[in-house]
């Protein structure tokens, strides 16, 4: 006689216990753990805010956030207003920072007017820095970061970031060399028309001396990450151009 252990109804029981219970598990600690891993994109978020405007802890090569504990303090000192550009309008919101960038790209994707555009204004070293978050895709997957830029659109500085490109060549985006030659460049041109910054393969200034140009020399072997950089930039940071034309004349 065979033992109930053998038959194909304890089998198929069993592994329905086995899936609610492993299932429940998860849930639980998924649930337990989401009020942390959200605080820690809350602070995330302030720290590449904070960097792309100067405030680091950069060595003389590595990129460094500000301390995590010491992220909220800094980010209240350092940003002074929190905007939202919707449809034309400017409101403030102190939570401006948690917008989902990449929902709002898709929002825009269908009607341009819904879409929110998150604006930073924050003071240094007395001098007025405007950081705004771009969104694109890289080779492989996502990439975004904020750029950080005066009055004029004179890139003070950027923080880039990526979900899978390339160890060593896509990936790149994120290291010192590259980020740090953005910083000077100009976003328009002579005739204040709106030209972006090329990550150009073919650049002509690899020493990257030449601000005017719209041009940052590429990362070798990464193309097509450089070129979804290129695109992201020129796509998102041309919505706020009319933002800084009103500045300059009011």
């Amino acid at each position: 006689m065979s033992n109930k252990t053998d038959s194909n109804v304890y089998t198929i029981i069993f592994a329905i216990i086995m899936v609610i219970l492993v299932g429940a598990l998860l849930a639980f600690t998924a649930s337990s753990l989401a009020p942390r891993i959200s605080e820690n994109m809350r602070i995330e978020k302030q720290q590449n805010i904070l960097y792309a405007m100067g405030v680091n802890d950069n060595d003389e090569s590595s990129a460094v956030f500000v301390p995590t504990e010491q992220a909220q303090e800094l980010f209240s000192k350092y940003i002074t207003k929190q905007l939202v550009i919707q449809g034309g309008e400017i409101s403030e919101d102190e939570e401006a920072y948690l917008i989902d960038i990449k929902a709002q790209k898709a929002i825009g994707a269908e009607n341009p007017s819904e879409r929110k555009l998150p604006l930073f204004v924050g003071e240094k070293d007395g001098q007025t820095h405007y950081v705004i978050p771009v969104y694109g895709k890289g080779l492989w997957d996502a990439i975004w970061g904020y750029v950080s830029v005066d009055e004029n659109m004179v890139v003070q500085g950027v923080y880039f970031d990526h979900k899978g490109e390339t160890p060593g060549l896509g990936a790149n985006i994120k290291e010192r060399f590259f980020m740090d030659d953005f910083t000077g460049e100009h976003l328009l041109d002579d005739n204040d028309n709106f030209k972006g910054v090329d990550v150009a393969k073919g650049n002509a200034d690899p020493t990257n001396e030449n601000k005017t140009d719209n041009e940052v020399d590429a990362i070798a072997g990464a193309t097509i990450t450089g070129n979804g950089v290129t695109a992201m930039l020129r796509s998102d940071l041309k919505l706020y151009q009319s933002y800084f034309d009103n500045l300059k004349n009011n």
